[in-house]
């Protein structure tokens, strides 16, 4: 039986899952403290100011996290630009022309630098981001613990094979999940939810598939950048509408709707579209551990000066 906790897990992925991240690390609420005091209001300031201009840039930094974590730990490997050491993650199969928001972090990361230099981590500033976000659409927040170090490695063949796909089933969420939370904002890309909104099964609601093809043609590579919110009613807003879609059967990505197919997480959807609180404070707990997967800390990589290069 999946644990109502791993859902909020496999949610995030959907963007993302929690008693499934195992805590490594060895990190603090007040590691820069005395270091760099100011550097959490610094972030906030500059994430406030990202998602007031553009309100969709909450759940891009959101996942940005998500996709960090899961490849290498979080290590804002992610960030990293291709050099001829460095073959990017930025152009996996999941991120390439689809995560964002890697110039967000990167002006609060300047920022920060110009108060103290060689401090506070890319790394650091990525989880602070995710939940600064969250809480700039009424979202939860969370104590982020800090003293993670920047990776002086990526890796594109993992995030080929660790970050989960629009199509993957709900074994394949779970089991990449216990390996290592969920989305409720955002858009997805037509080349990610074509096959769904064409294939006329039964498990997605006629008039829910007609209104998203208005704004994604059938033919292949027609549009596939086009977007689409995730949840119809509020797509710009942390709440739980999304699980009442899944129970309509409007979720927009296949491995959306795998969460309430007739399998064993339908009765955790059911309770998450009837209780907001419940899901906002798993939520809160699956990116706490998540922002735990295998941190470097000591002397273990680096603080980058600019988080796309190594120093």
């Amino acid at each position: 039986m999946v644990s109502r906790l791993s859902l909020a897990c496999v949610v995030f992925s959907l963007f993302l899952t929690s008693s499934c991240f195992p805590s490594q690390a060895q990190l603090s609420s007040n590691f820069y403290d005395s270091t760099c005091p100011n550097a959490l209001t610094t972030i906030r300031t500059a994430i406030r100011r990202a998602v007031s201009s553009e309100r969709r840039m909450a759940a891009s930094l959101i996942r940005l996290h998500f996709h960090d974590c899961f490849v290498q730990g979080c290590d804002a490997s992610i960030m990293l630009d291709n050099s001829p050491s460095i073959d990017s993650e930025k152009f996996s199969f999941s991120n390439n022309n689809s995560i964002r928001g890697f110039e967000v972090v990167d002006d609060a990361k300047a920022q920060v630098e110009s108060i103290c230099p060689g401090v506070v981590s890319c790394a650091d500033i990525a989880a602070v981001a995710a939940r600064d976000a969250s809480v700039a659409v009424g979202g939860p927040s969370w104590t982020v613990r800090l003293g993670r170090r920047d990776s002086t490695t990526a890796s594109r063949s993992l995030a080929d094979s660790d970050i989960p796909r629009a199509t993957t089933s709900l074994v394949n969420l779970i089991g990449m999940f216990n390996g290592k939370g969920s989305h409720t904002i955002g858009q997805a890309r037509c080349v990610t939810f074509r096959g769904r909104i064409y294939d006329n099964s039964s498990d997605i609601d006629a008039g829910f598939a007609s209104t998203r093809r208005r704004n994604c043609p059938s033919a292949s590579g027609n549009g596939n950048n086009n977007l689409a919110p995730l949840d119809l009613v509020t797509p710009n807003s942390f709440d739980n509408n999304y699980f009442r879609n899944l129970i309509q059967r409007r979720g927009l990505l296949q491995s959306d709707q795998e969460l309430f197919s007739g399998q064993s997480t339908d009765s955790i959807v059911t309770e998450y579209s009837t209780n907001p609180s419940l899901f906002s404070s798993d939520f809160a707990a699956a990116m706490l551990r998540m922002g735990d997967i295998e941190p470097l800390t000591g002397s273990q990589g680096e603080i980058r000066r600019v988080c796309s290069v190594v120093n």
